[in-house]
This record gives structure tokens, sequence and C-alpha cells, in this order.
């Protein structure tokens, strides 16, 4: 039984093999239309979401199965060990998405669960989202070998997720992050990464839009920080910090590469209004694509015995 909690443990074939079906998933969507009836995917969500929620809950139903959304604060789980309640959900369902704060619940899930635990997002790693991101950037480019990706922003589980997939696939990775979200620091991911040789770190980002192939953008602020007002000098931090490495018009002057985000959008801050529609800009064909990328996942991890494990 295989679980996604970072990607750090597969081969890169196998993630090639996700990518393909995704395409696959993509281009034939009726194909799989049952192959998951009479399944059930739990969802847990103890951080916020709109594309992680749709794409598992709608993709889900696309593969003739069924979703359950559980909100963490309205489960029995704060009052309770983690790993009993996950033995229970393991035996209602076919797998888990799991939504959550920390990367040690997530491992811990994974530990105990008889069934695959999928990582929709923790505050080390963003597995899920990446493999679709370069799912996106495969339909556009055709071939990953040899490209380079630009991150700018804070280093966070975006980042970490970036170098764990991207070095796999032959995608040359350069980090631009004036800040670091120290929860998400893993110094063995960053020693595995440069072992590669496909990564490196960077403080200017104008001379590195002019040799890549994408420029990916992220927030600056984790979501459930945005508009509260106990996070509010800690933003106006990072908004001082990050400012002169806002994506700007003027920055990608001269520049083919794409444009990527992964959403939510902060209008004026972290990437110019002007840029999420420009030509250049895969946004929103990023966006979609989850919902693909996560029913190649769903159909990889359910199907392969035919039903759930114990």
């Amino acid at each position: 039984m295989k679980h996604v909690v970072t990607f750090r443990e597969w081969e890169p074939s196998e993630l090639l093999e996700l990518i393909d079906l995704s395409v696959r998933v993509k281009e034939a969507p009726r194909a799989d239309a049952h192959r998951l009836a009479g399944d059930t995917l739990i969802m847990l969500f103890q951080k916020t979401s709109t594309r992680t929620r749709v794409s598992f809950e709608v993709g889900m139903a696309e593969l003739g199965g069924t979703a359950v959304y559980l909100d963490w604060r309205t489960t029995n789980i704060p009052i309770t060990d983690l790993q009993y309640e996950t033995r229970y959900l393991s035996r209602n369902c076919a797998a888990i998405m799991a939504r959550l704060l920390h990367h040690a619940d997530m491992r811990a899930m994974a530990e105990v669960a008889s069934v695959p635990v999928i990582n929709g997002l923790d505050d080390m790693y963003h597995p899920t989202q990446v493999l679709s991101d370069f799912f996106t950037l495969r339909e556009k480019w055709g071939i990953l070998e040899g490209r380079k990706l630009v991150y700018v922003g804070v280093h966070n589980n975006v980042a970490n997720s970036l170098l764990v997939i991207g070095p796999k696939l032959g995608v040359e990775v350069c980090l631009v992050t004036p800040l670091v979200n120290e929860a998400s620091l893993d110094e063995s991911l960053l020693d595995e990464a440069s072992a590669t040789g496909l990564y490196r770190s960077s403080d200017d980002l104008r001379g590195e839009i002019l040799k890549t192939d994408a420029v990916y953008v992220d927030t600056w602020v984790d979501m459930e920080f945005y508009a509260d007002p106990a996070y509010e000098e800690e933003r106006t931090r990072r908004e001082r910090v990050m400012i002169p490495f806002k994506l700007t018009r003027e920055l990608m002057k001269g520049s083919d590469a794409l444009i990527l985000h992964d959403m939510p959008i902060h209008p004026g801050f972290e990437i110019e209004p002007e840029l999420v529609d420009d030509p250049r800009s895969v946004i929103f064909d990023q966006a979609e694509n989850l919902r693909h990328a996560r029913k190649a996942i769903l159909l990889t991890l359910v199907e392969p015995n035919g039903r759930k494990q114990s």
C-alpha cells in the first residue's frame, strides 16, 4: 500500500506514470466514470481550502465514488488520540485525504491507516499541488527534462515539494526565498536536492527570470493568518521584506517564461494583477489540472488491488 505524504519515496518513473495518467484522465474524462464506484474518499480539513476540496470532491464524483467532508473542529479528533480516529476512519473508506497544520500529524496518520493517506497540504509539503503543477508544465512544454523553474516567495511547503519532484523529473529548481517558514525547513531535503545538481538558490529575481522557463509565485502569508488581527505585525513585516520580489510586468519584460501561482491570489501583493491573465500565465490551467492529477492519484492508490486494503 502506498501513501502520498511527500513523494520523496516515489521513483521518478512512478511520478511520470502519474503525470501520464493525468494526461489521459483529462483527455478522456468519461473513460473512468465508474472506476471507483462504491468507494469513498474521506476528506479531513484542519486548514481552509477552495481548490483542494473542490478538486478532490468533484474528482471523486467523476470517478463514480463518494467524498465525505470532515471539518477537524467538528470531529472528536481534538479530544482524543489521532491514531484512534485514523484507524476508525480507515474502516469506512478507500482512502483518506487530509489537509493539516502539522506534518507530524500527517505522518502519524499514514503510520496507522489501513488505506492510502493523501497529503492535501501540511506545514512542510504540498505534494499533490506540485505534481499537478508539473503536469501543467508537461502540457505546455511536452518534455520536462532540461527545463528550468524559478520559485519566488517564502520558503514553505510548496518550495519543498518543488524540490522533491522537480529534480526527479530532470527540472532545475531555483528558489528565490528571502523569508523562510521555520516550520517548513527540512535540511535533509535541501541536502538531497543539492546532491542532484538541479537545485540552487538566488536573490537575483530579474536575472533568474531572464534565463528560466517558468516563474512560480506563491503567497507571502499562510491563508489562515491573512485576515487574523493577531498576525498583523508579522504580515506587515513579511510584506515589507517581500515587496521588492513582487512579480511585475517590468520584471517579466523580455521573458517568455510561463507564470504559475497555486492560488489563492492576493492582488497587488505577490503578483501584479495584469500578469494573472497575461498570455504567459497558466494559472487557471494549473488550478483546473488539480482535479485531473488528483483523479490520477486516486486511481493509482485505490485500484491496484481492486478495493481498499486492510
